[in-house]
């Protein structure tokens, strides 16, 4: 091993490939992958490597060979762990985390494992003027998603150090891409605040009602719960984008890409809509045999990885009694789930039906609880990007099942 005047520790070709347990040539061949950087020795022949990444690619090549084969994709991560009625943020009880902290702190929280008080986002200009030019551009048909989708690229384009993919590189740029999101949708009737948190920003965005101080609370709640929940579809693509090497406004557009789906982002938008509909037909009897007469599942209800209630939905729902207009819809909510219970126990309320509670009383439209999801969930896959990019590149490459004819064919 040697030692560097300046206290850096470099291993020859020789040493590194055999702490790697490789032979020499695919020391180089790691070097090609991106997965080592080399020095050429200015003094001998050859080249020399950190020890500290050799360190670490080793230890990487032992736990993935450790790892069973055949099993599901599975992904080491430090951010989310979900229990039986319960999920955690770094080891901390989230609805708890939510409950007592504004969204900026939890995602600090989520990215840092630190939690400064009061920290707030700001938008700079140059990145959001080049994000609402680009959303002015649109139809006016244009659903929340294309808005979102539409400034992160924009957002892109006008910071050139998106390419820069280290932490403090990236967390700055996580800093500046969530309040521009929110700042470039338009305005409702309201006027909008000249600062303030992201939720006091968003909400001009989703409503023109005047915010009362639960129902702004209502949303902050909302936005800190549903910051990450492990390996979503929509976080899973984030993870991919990242693994190799995307930038992170890139990859927060492989979120938003897998998010539009209408199996992952359109099930608030279908609760609004269910929720409005049982109060306009005075309960949900007649709605929920709607929904299971046309085969279709009852909006806002079960959830895969909760026996019971989601806890997001229990938090939002206790957070919301001390929204005044919410009663009606927390009384439709809870009409909905009851009826449905009658014959089908085991169907419990999830956030969506919790989060469309919030958007019916506030007299926000269908879609805008998608808008509340998107934005929220920016900074979790920001913390699921900044993993992946400590992992090796490209490791999320899985190999095809071809099931084509055999070879060879005719030549058509």
């Amino acid at each position: 091993m040697n030692d560097q005047a300046d206290g850096e520790r470099r291993l020859s070709t020789r040493q590194a490939a055999q702490l790697l347990g490789v032979k020499p040539a695919t020391v180089y061949a790691y070097v090609s992958r991106g997965q080592l950087t080399s020095r050429r020795d200015p003094v001998g022949r050859g080249s020399s490597f950190d020890a500290r990444e050799v360190e670490a690619l080793a230890l990487r090549t032992r736990r993935e060979a450790a790892a069973p084969s055949g099993a599901e994709l599975a992904v080491r991560t430090s951010l989310t762990l979900i229990e039986p009625g319960r999920y955690y943020f770094r080891g901390v009880d989230a609805v708890e985390l939510a409950a007592r902290h504004r969204y900026e702190e939890v995602a600090e929280w989520l990215w840092t494992g630190t939690l400064p008080r009061g920290v707030r986002f700001s938008a700079p200009p140059e990145l959001l003027a080049a994000a609402r030019r680009a959303v002015a551009a649109l139809p006016a048909h244009s659903g929340p998603i294309d808005r979102l989708r539409m400034a992160t690229a924009a957002a892109a384009v006008a910071d050139p150090l998106r390419f820069d993919l280290s932490a403090e590189a990236v967390l700055g740029s996580a800093r500046c891409l969530i309040p521009t999101l929110a700042a470039a949708l338009p305005v409702v009737g309201r006027a909008e605040p000249a600062t303030g948190t992201l939720a006091e920003q968003l909400w001009c965005r989703l409503t023109g009602q005047e915010p009362h101080p639960a129902a702004l609370g209502a949303l902050d709640l909302a936005l800190s719960l549903l910051i990450d929940h492990d390996l979503a579809a929509s976080t899973l693509a984030v993870r991919v984008a990242a693994s190799a090497r995307a930038h992170p406004y890139a990859a927060v557009s492989a979120g938003l890409g897998a998010l539009e789906g209408p199996l992952h982002g359109a099930a608030g938008r279908l609760a609004h809509r269910m929720l409005v509909e049982a109060l306009e037909r005075g309960g949900a009897a007649p709605v929920v045999a709607d929904h299971l007469r046309a085969g279709r599942r009852v909006p806002g209800l079960g959830h895969r990885l909760y026996e019971g209630e989601d806890p997001r939905a229990t938090a939002l729902f206790a957070r919301l009694e001390n929204v005044p207009q919410a009663g009606p819809a927390l009384a439709a909510a809870r009409d909905v789930v009851a009826t449905t219970a009658a014959r089908r126990p085991g169907l419990h309320a999830n956030v969506d039906l919790a989060l469309a509670v919030l958007t019916v009383s506030c007299a926000m439209p269908a879609e805008a609880g998608e808008t509340v999801f998107a934005v929220s969930r920016t900074a979790g896959w920001i913390a699921h990007a900044l993993e992946e990019y400590q992992e090796r590149p490209l490791r999320m490459r899985p190999s095809g099942q071809y099931q084509g004819p055999r070879p060879p064919q005719p030549m058509p």
